[in-house]
Order: structure tokens, then C-alpha cells, then sequence
């Protein structure tokens, strides 16, 4: 019954995990491919007030779907029979384990610097050079986590 109940919390982490894992970077994918270039092609210069609405939808969505991976990933991590003993870091799995962990903890820290200090920073400012300076820091850095989750999406592969 035990292992049966263990089974049934593996397969509901592991699908929450995936279901945050598409939000996230799906969500990415569509801000970076479809809604800027239509919001620059229909609105031009007032492109970024369509952008910071479309970011204040998508940033909880993004915070949650960030929640919900810690914790899933914490309890798939706690259950994996491959993490057993100081021998597990000797391991080819473990190892890429750690990289995609790196690679998701600079997806985070992308993420909340770009909706807790460069948001801020583009609202708040006066000049439309600034402006257009700090918007165009937030798509490099979108694209950024574009590339980091594509890299994350290929070390879960290989796991």
C-alpha cells in the first residue's frame, strides 16, 4: 500500500513538474516569438505598454510554474533511488543533475532580477533613449532564459 501511495506522489510530482516546466518556458517562447514581433508590427513604438500588460499576466504564472519545480523537484530528487550514498556524485547522472540545477537557478535569478528590478526601471523612467535601452536589457535577457531553458529541456533529456 505504502509503495503504492509513494508511486501515485511520483507520478503527480513528476507531471506537476513537466506542466510548470511548459508554462515557463513556453510562456517564454510566446512572449519572445509571437508577442513581440506582432506587438512591434501592429503598435510600433507603443509596443511596450502591450508588453509590460502581457508581463504582468505572465509574471505570476512564471512565479508559480517556479514554485511548483522546487517543490516537485525536491520530491523527485528525495525519492530517486540513483542520490543514495556519497558514491551518487561519482555518477555521470548525478553530475548532469547539478548542471541543469545550475542552469535553472540562472534561469531564476534572470527571471526575478528582470519582473523585480528592470520592470521597475523601465516603468519609472522618463527618457524613451533609457526606455528603449532597458527594454531591449529585458529581451536580451529573455533570450537568455530562452537559451538556458532549451539547455535545461536537453539535460533533462539525457537524464
Amino acid at each position: 500500500m505504502e509503495a503504492k501511495i509513494i508511486e501515485i506522489i511520483l507520478a503527480v510530482s513528476y507531471w506537476l513538474h513537466l506542466v510548470a516546466t511548459v508554462v515557463w518556458i513556453g510562456g517564454i517562447i510566446f512572449i519572445l516569438f509571437v508577442a513581440i514581433p506582432s506587438a512591434k508590427q501592429v503598435l510600433g513604438t507603443e509596443a511596450g505598454k502591450l508588453m509590460g500588460e502581457i508581463s504582468k499576466r505572465f509574471t505570476p504564472m512564471a512565479n508559480y510554474s517556479i514554485i511548483f519545480l522546487v517543490v516537485t523537484g525536491i520530491i523527485l530528487t528525495a525519492f530517486n533511488k540513483q542520490l543514495s550514498g556519497i558514491e551518487s556524485v561519482r555518477n555521470s547522472w548525478t553530475l548532469i543533475l547539478i548542471v541543469k540545477h545550475v542552469l535553472v537557478l540562472g534561469m531564476v535569478v534572470v527571471h526575478f532580477y528582470r519582473g523585480l528590478v528592470l520592470a521597475p526601471k523601465i516603468a519609472g523612467t522618463e527618457s524613451v533613449e533609457q526606455r528603449t535601452s532597458l527594454q531591449r536589457l529585458s529581451v536580451n535577457l529573455l533570450k537568455v532564459n530562452f537559451f538556458l531553458g532549451l539547455m535545461v529541456l536537453f539535460f533533462s533529456g539525457i537524464i
